[in-house]
Parts: C-alpha cells; sequence; structure tokens
C-alpha cells in the first residue's frame, strides 16, 4: 500500500503520552509545509474531566475523539497534513483511517520510566503520568498491513523529523 504521490502527505505521529507526538508532529509538519492538528484538542470535555481525575478512557469514550480526527484527516487529504494521536489500538488507527487510507503512521516508541519522566515533568497537562501504564497495556504494535513505521523517543527531534522524512519519502517511491 503506497500514498499517493501526487498529494503531501497525511501522518499521524502515534503513540503512548510522553513520546513527543506533539513536538515531532508539529516539526514534522512544519517542514512538510502542511497543517498541523493536536489530537488533545479534539477532545471533549468529559474526556479530559477523567483523564484528569487519573482514569483512562475506554473505547466508547474514545470513539468520537477519534471521529472527528478522522474527519480532520478526510479534509486534508488532497492538501496533506499531520496529526498528533496517540493510535494505541490497530481498531482506533482503522477509525482513524477511515479518513483517508492513505494516512501514513508514525509510531515514536520509548521505554516506560522515560516516558513517565516526561510526562511527570509537564506543567498543568491534563493527562497524569499514572496512566502511562495504561497506555502501554493498551498499546498494539503496527502491524505489517498498516502504513507506517516505528521510531525511537531517545533521538533528537531534528533527527526523528530527518528520519520521518525519509521514510515518507521511500514510501512514496514504492509501488502500490
Amino acid at each position: 500500500m503506497s500514498p499517493n504521490s501526487t498529494a503531501p502527505p497525511l501522518v499521524v505521529v502515534m503513540g503512548v503520552s510522553g513520546s513527543g507526538k506533539t513536538t515531532v508532529g508539529a516539526a514534522l509538519a512544519q517542514r512538510l509545509r502542511v497543517p498541523f492538528a493536536d489530537a488533545d484538542d479534539f477532545h471533549p470535555a468529559a474526556n479530559i474531566a477523567k483523564m484528569s481525575a487519573g482514569i483512562p478512557l475506554d473505547d466508547d469514550d474514545r470513539r468520537p475523539w477519534l471521529e472527528a480526527i478522522a474527519a480532520w484527516l478526510l479534509a486534508h487529504d488532497p492538501t496533506g497534513g499531520v496529526a498528533s494521536c496517540s493510535a494505541l489500538k490497530r481498531s482506533y488507527r482503522d477509525i482513524l483511517r477511515t479518513g483517508s487510507t492513505r494516512t501514513f503512521f508514525l509510531h515514536l516508541h520509548g521505554e516506560r520510566d522515560v516516558l513517565a519522566r516526561r510526562v511527570a515533568a509537564r506543567p498543568a497537562h491534563f493527562m497524569p503520568a499514572a496512566l502511562i501504564d495504561s497506555q502501554f497495556a493498551t498499546l498494539e504494535p503496527l502491524e505489517d498491513d498498516e502504513l507506517g513505521a516505528v521510531l525511537d523517543v531517545s533521538l533528537p527531534v531534528d533527527e526523528l523529523v530527518d528520519r520521518a522524512l525519509a521514510l515518507l519519502a521511500r514510501t512514496e517511491s514504492t509501488p502500490s
């Protein structure tokens, strides 16, 4: 499966909380000269309240949020875009792909302790470090038939973006 090489890339930067989705996603969007959307901005107030209380979201909580992000991806399919989204399960990524089957998933992966420290150091964010374990328990790695790649969060942001751009270029040149 190969994205439409005539349109700019459509990317979801995924991973558990603290993996750098927003930072890397915004930098990647800037380099690609396409819009960026942070999935946190799509959460309804009830989801934010639940997470702020240390309660993990369930699939029913996530569905409208994922559908809103999928709608954003669909709207940006012709022109390209980058969205950050945890996209922890295959079924969540399937919902996101309803926006565009050419969506490339860039999974930022790191060690649990590193990501927990990052989350704990974030001021005034609704996602507490206590929910990291539930995210790792929920995480389903990309499957062979999913368009995407995994990058290690220990790399500097510029290197992650460079590698993402190289992966996207390679994917675009691969026949479907």
